[in-house]
């Protein structure tokens, strides 16, 4: 049957209205829902919760310590006592700012005053800056006085007995007698390129191709001020990346931006060579260890009669490390403990003490968790395994020679709690009598005073404010309950603290843990499209576990627009065993299978999750982990946001894909690299980055979007022209509400508020 002319055009016609139709069922986001995420940004929500936690600030000789405080007035600047068991205001706020306001001509609110730190020699007086200028207020007088703020001496290269200055020209080491004037050169052989006493700044830029880099300077000065170790910085062989910055105002051409920055498997690196000069003799030696990379380093300690030098010496690939003494006058190195593993070791978890009674303390993930080992300082021999068990040591906090207790922070130790809970143990030298000093089940923040008599501890859940404590360091005892966090503001507005739980990971056995975030009108009844919040870096573990963290984050907000919002921990991230942990060893890939396995798992007890509508979003690392997650499981993550990702490892900076990928390089680079498998993509992808991102260069996400072009993948991509890699914060940005939206318009399935600027 053919139609007529007239009644085809009817029939566009009706379609036409019916699709007009339809657009305008298509829900709108209003400004209110904006404003409810906007509630929980980080710039806000601080100031809805009174005493959230304390931080404390000891003052010297004292038994007393000031801490910053949000109360239903407004900042407050508090001072406890311990021996009376009181906290009070520090000063008259309202009368201090009537006095600032005076003396400056400014307008000071006096319950938010325009500065967040003090010094307190005494109760009776209070000082701060502001205004460049150092004012003091007296406590009993109630008076205000200022001065201009003191120029500090430039004591940089200056000797310990203050004889001798050192300093830098043409890039050669030189001393200055201080005395006489007289200026002696101790290097000959420095030159652009290969130059003493520097180091190489982590962002460090450069204009142009031929620019200079920024000065730096460092000399280690030993007690006696005959000696000097520093560095050459040997740049002769080291490539550099380069950014294009096009946001200058009156120049109509970019201006080309580099920094040097070696990859994973790179031999063209900036590398570091340790040397020792000697005032007397006016010799240079240098210390007998290979070139470093300067994305390692070495950092060498003077011992107390200048003879040696120690430091921890990593090898590249980290697979190796050394405690080593160095002979202060021949350079020669000595081994006196070392520690080595197939997969990688983390310096900065590294735990070490030098004891003054010819011992010292290091921990060791030897046993398959960090423990801490005593050993003898001359012959480096294992005295003990000082902590054992399946639990993790985090932390040393203090060592008691005297009364020879070692104080420790440790996660895992305690049974039928979370495992990433820390807790503070004292322990024995001879590794007994260990003894639990924080006994509630809670993740536990603390602060020893400084004449190590008491601790403040601030203890919490996700689910349970905080609260803050004093307590005798020597036996765990309460000493003084200081304050509890307030939050009836919060509750006023609806608010539920996130919900923790637990799944199975992907190795069928093992107990995974996270938690999810809910909007504060959340009905039960309803079905929720799901976003997953991910960073699978192994060397954190990201799940919120204090209620602080649990509040503030990027998680809260978004929830707030109508999504359950997932965070999990994955078998291969950081806090548990080795073996939990090196999963993740040349397998950074695989890091949000677990996630997909505890959504899945979430939602087999939860209704409200709505499996056919998920998505996942994450920065830096976690840029990566989106798009690889989009393409690892594009049946099951529909839409996604990585910002800023590394999206694949030989093009990062070289230290973190060393020690997680593995040094050198092979194929799983190749295979687990987004770029690779750009052709995967199904769902809806927003790439962003910042043009000038020195941290993770943009040129990853370039060659992405270029992959995915070539494979006919359907994206978007935004460039934030001014940016590094700070942006899309838990403080909110332009590119929070991308994020936002991208996930409202294409996984909620509403549509954005056009223009709707966050904080305006």
């Amino acid at each position: 049957m053919k139609l007529s002319f007239h009644k085809i055009k009817n029939l566009t016609f009706f379609l036409l209205l019916f699709a007009i139709a339809q657009q305008d069922l298509l829900a709108q986001v209003t400004e209110e829902t904006y404003k409810k995420a906007e509630y929980f940004l980080s710039n806000s929500i601080q100031k809805e919760v009174h005493h959230l936690e304390v931080i404390p600030n000891w003052l010297a000789g004292k038994e007393s310590f000031w801490h910053l405080t949000q109360i239903k007035e407004g900042k407050r600047f508090l001072l406890t006592s311990i021996q009376d068991k009181t906290s009070k205001e520090a000063f008259d706020h309202i009368h201090l700012a009537e006095l600032l306001s005076e003396k400056t001509n400014r307008e000071v609110d006096p319950q938010n005053l325009p500065f967040d730190n003090i010094q307190m020699v005494s109760e009776d007086e209070v000082g701060f800056n502001f205004n460049n200028k150092k004012w003091v207020y007296g406590t009993n007088t109630k008076e205000l006085t200022s001065s201009e703020t003191e120029k500090r001496e430039n004591r940089q290269g200056i000797s310990p007995d203050g004889k001798w200055r050192a300093f830098v020209k043409n890039h050669n080491l030189f001393v200055e007698n201080l005395d006489t004037g007289k200026e002696i050169q101790l290097s000959i052989h420095g030159k652009t390129g290969f130059e003493y006493a520097s180091y190489l700044g982590w962002g460090d830029m450069i204009e142009g191709e031929n620019g200079t880099r920024p000065e730096h300077f460092t000399v280690n000065w030993s007690p006696d001020s005959k000696k000097i170790q520093t560095q050459i910085v040997d740049l002769r062989l080291a490539e550099k990346m380069y950014l294009l910055d096009f946001t200058e105002e009156e120049k109509y051409r970019p201006k080309l931006l580099s920094y040097y920055r070696g990859s994973p498997g790179d031999t063209t690196v900036v590398r570091y060579i340790a040397v020792l000069f000697d005032l007397e003799q006016k010799t240079e030696t240098r210390i007998k260890v290979p070139m470093i990379p300067h994305f390692i380093g070495l950092g060498l300690t003077w011992e107390k009669d200048s003879k040696q030098l120690t430091g921890l010496l990593t090898h590249r690939g980290f697979k190796k490390m050394e405690l080593i003494k160095v002979d202060a006058e021949n350079g020669i190195p000595k081994t006196i403990w070392r520690d080595s593993t197939t997969t990688s070791l983390e310096p900065s978890n590294i735990l070490f003490r030098k004891l003054e009674n010819g011992q010292f303390l290091i921990s060791s993930a030897q046993s398959g968790w960090m423990q801490l080992y005593l050993h003898d300082w001359e012959t480096g021999k294992r005295i003990r395994q000082l902590t054992n068990g399946d639990f993790v040591v985090t932390k040393l906090n203090h060592v008691d020679e005297e009364n020879e207790w070692v104080y420790f922070e440790a996660t895992g130790k305690e049974k039928d709690r979370n495992v990433y809970y820390p807790h503070l143990y004292r322990i024995n030298f001879d590794g007994k009598d260990l003894k639990l000093l924080t006994p509630e089940n809670g993740y536990h923040d603390i602060h020893i005073s400084e004449d190590k008599k008491f601790f403040v501890d601030n203890y919490s859940k996700v689910a349970q404010p905080t609260k803050s404590i004093l307590r005798e360091l020597s036996t765990g005892k309460l000493s003084m309950e200081i304050s509890e966090a307030d939050i009836s503001n919060l509750l006023a507005k609806g608010y539920a603290s996130p919900r923790s739980f637990s799944a199975i990971g992907k190795d069928g056995k093992t107990d995974i843990f996270g938690i999810y975030h809910l909007p504060t009108d959340f009905d039960e009844s309803k079905i929720y499209p799901v976003v997953d919040y991910t960073y699978t870096g192994p060397h954190t573990a990201v799940t919120p576990k204090t209620f602080k963290s649990g509040l503030i984050g990027l998680q809260q907000p978004l929830a707030e627009l109508g999504f359950i919002v997932v965070t999990v921990d994955g078998i291969g991230t950081a806090g548990r065993s080795k073996a939990f942990r090196d999963v993740s060893y040349r397998n950074l890939g695989d890091g949000t299978t677990d996630h997909v396995l505890a959504i899945r798992s979430l939602a087999a007890q939860n209704s409200f999750l709505d499996l056919e509508r998920v998505g996942v979003f994450g920065h830096s690392a976690g840029g990566y982990d989106a798009v690889r997650a989009m393409l690892l499981h594009p049946d099951f993550f529909k839409v996604g946001v990585a910002s800023a990702g590394d999206h694949d490892h030989r093009m990062e900076k070289a230290w973190w894909p060393e020690m997680y990928m593995g040094y050198p390089i092979g194929d799983f680079y190749q295979e687990q690299s987004n770029i690779t498998n750009a052709g995967n993509l199904k769902g809806r992808l927003l790439l962003a980055h910042g043009a000038v991102d020195e941290n993770v260069n943009p040129s990853a996400t370039y060659k992405l979007a270029d992959a995915l072009i070539k494979a006919g993948k359907e994206f978007d991509m935004f460039i934030l022209p001014a940016n590094n890699h700070n942006f899309g914060r838990v403080n909110g940005d332009y590119f929070t509400k991308k994020r936002w939206d991208y996930f409202i318009r294409h996984l909620l399935g509403e549509e954005p508020l056009f223009n709707y600027q966050i904080g305006k």
